[in-house]
């Protein structure tokens, strides 16, 4: 692995262009837009405000700059940098901004809640969705751009409408059976809507584009139920993650569960592999000391860390959740399938410190990840079975099928990452930290 220098960003705002061809960072009111092959400033472009939200439009053309405190929201172009876009939704506020799939509509969403706005930049029109809901995930496009799910909220009931993203027409409102519905996620071929009732209640509700219920699935009732969603790329299986400390499968044939996947305290299935991390801090003798290094932070005091196999049965660490306050650190946060739909990882949050991947082949645990920090963030490799993650030092830790790896960032000065992105080819990451970014280039199957 090598690592490039290190940069400023501010926010966590930094996104790889869709094409893979430039990397866009926010640095307070600026927005520098990087070549991210050579890391050269291609263009730099003054914000009226402090940004908080910054997205790529789909073909890579244009980039959105949100000010939620100022209700703007400013579009530059790459290829015209002279020409520019400001849009002010004035006293109504703005508390969330998102490109259309086809890159050419901005849709707002006001203060709460009171109207979605569809901004065109090809005409200037404009047009106004009322009603939409404050939840979850209250907004989805399909994988094709086609078609739009919007939760709305109308005399104390759940409505989801279907738009044509092409003309903004409605196709489908229909109402649905839950008490709170938390969110809607597209299948990724388009075909089933998955959407989710509160946390207060276990229901998934499953739609046909035009609206039919296919199916309703509820693993218990009167105890904290949905807590993640996630679709495999295939659209073969529907993960649920939930605060019962389990995930389970559906599968998209039967919309039944296939299986239930247990996150327990001791780990004793004899074909998982158990990676625990071990710390080794250095022995420093008094003559390796001098006043220099001890300025210049030198390497010595670094703490190094390798990944050994644990025999079983192993215990894995459990912290006690405050079940009197809100959102308890308990269950499935945190679900995702590698691309080849091979593996699932899912990270349970009373075990913070513990990464669990399993096999969707056979149907089991494959390993486990025991680290010395919680697990901050952890992002699947877009085009092989290989899973990147951070605790929030200054280290990287891989797990593919071969094993595991730990690796220091080798940056000047401390680094500590708090969050991963991977670029779309799968061979840079980009690694962010509270103030800082760098990337790191990962030896490609020809350079080894």
């Amino acid at each position: 692995m090598n690592f490039s220098e290190v940069f400023k960003q501010s926010n966590q705002l930094c996104k790889i262009s869709p094409d893979g061809k430039y990397l866009a960072t926010c640095v307070q009111y600026r927005l520098v837009v990087r070549d991210v092959n050579t890391l050269q400033i291609l263009q730099l472009f003054t914000c009226l405000d402090q940004v908080a939200h910054m997205e790529w439009s789909s073909d890579s053309l244009f980039i959105l700059c949100a000010m939620y405190k100022r209700g703007l929201v400013q579009v530059w172009s790459l290829e015209q940098p002279e020409w520019h876009c400001k849009i002010d939704e004035g006293s109504i506020g703005l508390v969330s901004s998102r490109w259309s799939p086809d890159g050419r509509h901005i849709l707002n969403t006001t203060e709460f809640h009171l109207r979605v706005t569809v901004w065109s930049l090809c005409n200037k029109s404009v047009s106004y969705i009322k009603y939409p809901k404050a939840c979850q995930k209250g907004m989805d496009f399909s994988a094709d751009g086609r078609y739009m799910a919007l939760v709305e909220r109308r005399d104390c009931k759940d409505f989801i409408s279907i738009f044509v993203c092409d003309d903004w027409h409605l196709l489908r409102h229909f109402e649905t059976e839950t008490q709170d519905l938390s969110g809607v996620e597209w299948s990724p071929n388009g075909c089933v809507l998955a959407a989710w009732d509160s946390c207060l209640e276990y229901k998934m509700l499953l739609y046909s584009l035009d609206g039919r219920l296919l199916s309703t699935y509820s693993a218990y009732e009167w105890s904290l139920g949905i807590k993640s969603v996630a679709w495999s790329p295939s659209s073969q299986f529907l993960a649920i993650g939930s605060y019962d400390e389990k995930v389970r499968i559906l599968n998209h044939i039967t919309w039944k569960k296939l299986i239930e996947f247990e996150h327990p305290a001791t780990i004793t299935s004899s074909k998982a592999v158990v990676y625990k991390e071990v710390e080794k801090k250095p022995v420093i003798g008094t003559e390796d000391l001098s006043v220099h290094q001890i300025a210049m932070g030198s390497s010595l005091f670094n703490t190094k860390s390798n990944y050994e196999i644990t025999s079983l049965p192993v215990q894995v660490p459990v912290v006690k959740p405050d079940t009197d306050r809100a959102n308890p650190k308990i269950g499935i946060s945190a679900i995702a399938f590698s691309a080849d739909n091979r593996y699932l990882a899912t990270k349970n949050d009373n075990m913070p410190q513990s990464l669990w991947v399993w096999d969707m082949q056979r149907l089991g645990l494959q390993a486990v990840l025991e680290q010395t920090a919680p697990v901050r963030c952890f992002v699947w490799d877009p085009c092989r079975p290989r899973l990147a993650l951070c605790t929030g030092n200054n280290k990287i830790y891989m797990w593919s099928p071969a094993g595991c790896i730990s690796v220091k960032v080798q940056v000047e000065g401390s680094f500590q990452v708090q969050s991963i992105m991977w670029h779309g080819s799968g061979d840079s990451l980009v690694l962010l930290g509270k103030d800082q970014l760098c990337l790191c280039y990962l030896a490609t199957d020809e350079e080894k």
